[in-house]
């Protein structure tokens, strides 16, 4: 099975235009046999950090707005995960957004979400393609091992992670080598594939980033369960990945699970005795 990914620089508040990138990366990863194709975190309305801006370009899943994205995915063969700020009520959330064929399949939301104007999802929905089970974290989430621990005990494959990075100078090559790290360590902890879908910037006024200089650099990958990269975007420009991957689930480990559910049913209750006694 082929997967794709559109490392695009999303317009903050530009619903318009980055709806047409939509539509571009989902032809191209039509046009090369793709069966899912990611976009960067919140690429539909950008990643402001502002509250103001967050809510100006928000949108909830039963608007005109969300009918577009729709309308969009129903002339495309590509399934498509794309993220955006989600109105629901009087919340925002960091969602993201998995459709085919102008069928809403479902929503993730970011669980470790840190603008104080999002609220965290805790729900962990794993979805069905050709044969693939798949689940989806946001950025920050992939660096916590809870969350991709729940997608593989749910038969996830493949852990789609949108990003939208923008990192201060002083700061890129620790962030750099630190998101290695985690990705690496939920693959190996999982036995899944790891698809870090990074976004990238080309001019910063355009990002709805008001409160710091920074970089958004791009470095997508797709990696395999051994933690090795099997494709990798170039940095600091658009990029189109494409990774051909096997969709059938992973043989059990040597216990007969992965490292981390093995992990968890071992050490779980060592744990819980401890924050207890810590706490007492």
């Amino acid at each position: 099975m082929k997967i794709a990914h559109c490392q695009f620089e999303a317009w903050c508040g530009e619903f318009d235009i980055n709806l047409r990138r939509f539509e571009e990366g989902l032809a191209r990863a039509d046009a090369a046999g793709a069966a899912i194709v990611t976009f960067p975190e919140c690429f539909l309305t950008g990643y402001p950090d502002t509250e103001e801006l967050a809510r100006a370009g928000a949108f909830a899943v039963d608007s005109p707005r969300m009918q577009r994205v729709l309308d969009v995915t129903s002339r495309h063969d590509a399934l498509a995960i794309v993220g955006f700020n989600e109105q629901r009520g009087t919340d925002l959330y960091n969602t993201a957004v998995v459709a085919h064929r102008g069928h809403l399949l479902g929503t993730y939301s970011k669980c470790s979400a840190y603008q104080k104007f999002h609220r965290q999802g805790r729900d962990f929905p794993v979805w069905e393609h050709r044969g693939l089970r798949f689940g989806v974290l946001i950025c920050a989430d992939g660096g916590y091992i809870e969350p991709a621990r729940i997608l593989a005990l749910k038969g996830a494959r493949v852990i789609f992670a949108p990003h939208f990075n923008f990192i201060r100078d002083t700061g890129l090559i620790s962030h750099f080598m630190k998101v290695r790290a985690d990705h690496t360590a939920r693959a190996l902890e999982n036995e899944v594939y790891f698809v870090r879908a990074n976004n990238v910037v080309l001019d910063p006024a355009k990002s709805g980033i008001t409160r710091n200089a920074g970089v958004g650099y791009g470095d997508s990958y797709v990696m395999d369960p051994g933690g090795e990269i099997l494709v990798q975007s170039r940095r600091h420009q658009e990029d189109f990945l494409l990774a051909e991957i096997d969709p059938t689930p992973a043989r059990p480990g040597a216990w007969g699970l992965s490292k981390s559910a093995w992990s968890w049913r071992e050490f779980g209750p060592l744990l819980d005795a401890a924050t207890k006694s810590r706490t007492e």
